[in-house]
């Protein structure tokens, strides 16, 4: 069978799986140029004809274009996937990507916003208009949920309960986050502003959080709040400003009070909590480089 025939009904099967749309797109761009590659590079074109020795010499390429060890095995995430369905379709008898071994990864020290710099990026928005207070509340959710960009959209005015908020995760996963009481506070002026703003204008979309035209919001348009507030809270430039980087503040601050791994990684919604270690990782790593500081031989000498 003919590779990128395969390819397009591999992406047909993660679209019945109903995967993220973004999560679809990277596993079919990142298989397409590895198919691409092996045409270039040797003439394959069938399925049956890929060996791990040629899905060896790709990932040996990417190495070697500088591609860093985290971004690579999320390469090959995908590409094992593709051949993983090649393989329950029947097209081939054993997974060649399996054979390509995952990258050692190096620890990254997580870096985040101070306290500091979340009441300025918060307080950089007010309830003077409509997008002010919708910009103020994104923030706030970011940063007492943990939720993802994409989440963040996807709330629906229905998902808000009671004390919780529903999130719809990756992989079609539900979740519920707490709707602390600094949460609906900033809910209850947001929703008197949207419903003033929106009187006479007919909205079509069931979501939370709306544009100035009534339309879901975009990750772009998230992104492009946190830059907004970045300019006015001037956060430090060793930070990405960002809703991700506002998910690592939220887990970080959540274990610095006592919160349990398990549980954290319950409410970010990992798969499991190794990856909700990584931020424990870069809490101690603070820590001890903060005691470092206070015992260092030369400071507490009288030079």
């Amino acid at each position: 069978m003919l590779a990128k025939e395969c390819l397009s009904e591999f992406r047909l099967d993660c679209e019945l799986r109903r995967l993220s749309k973004r999560t679809i797109k990277g596993y079919y761009n990142n298989n397409a140029r590895c198919l691409t590659y092996l045409e270039r590079q040797y003439g394959i074109y069938e399925m049956e004809e890929i060996k791990p020795p040629h899905l060896k010499s790709y990932f040996q390429e990417l190495i070697g274009q500088g591609l860093s060890s985290s971004y690579g095995n999320g390469i090959l995430k995908g590409v094992r996937a593709f051949f993983k369905y090649a393989v329950e379709e029947g097209y081939l008898a054993v997974n060649p990507a399996l054979k390509v071994r995952w990258q050692k990864e190096g620890k990254v020290l997580i870096n985040t916003f101070t306290d500091q710099e979340v009441e300025r990026m918060i307080g950089a928005f007010n309830y003077k208009t409509y997008l002010s207070a919708r910009n103020k509340l994104i923030l706030a959710i970011a940063f007492d949920t943990g939720a993802r960009n994409s989440e963040i959209c996807g709330i629906g005015c229905q998902d808000i309960r009671d004390n919780v908020i529903l999130i719809h995760g990756k992989g079609n996963k539900e979740r519920c986050v707490p709707l602390t009481p600094y949460l609906k506070k900033l809910m209850l002026k947001y929703e008197r502003l949207r419903k003033e703003y929106f009187l006479d204008k007919p909205l079509n979309y069931d979501n939370y959080l709306l544009s100035r035209t009534g339309r879901p919001l975009t990750t772009e348009a998230l992104e492009h709040v946190f830059t907004k507030a970045n300019e006015k809270a001037k956060v430090r430039d060793t930070v990405r400003c960002s809703p991700h980087t506002a998910r690592h503040y939220y887990a970080q601050c959540n274990l610095r009070n006592g919160l349990d791994v398990y549980s954290l990684s319950r409410l970010l919604g990992h798969e499991n909590i190794n990856i909700t270690k990584r931020y424990l990782q870069s809490i101690q790593d603070e820590s001890i480089v903060s005691l470092a500081v206070q015992s260092s031989p030369l400071s507490n000498l009288k030079l």
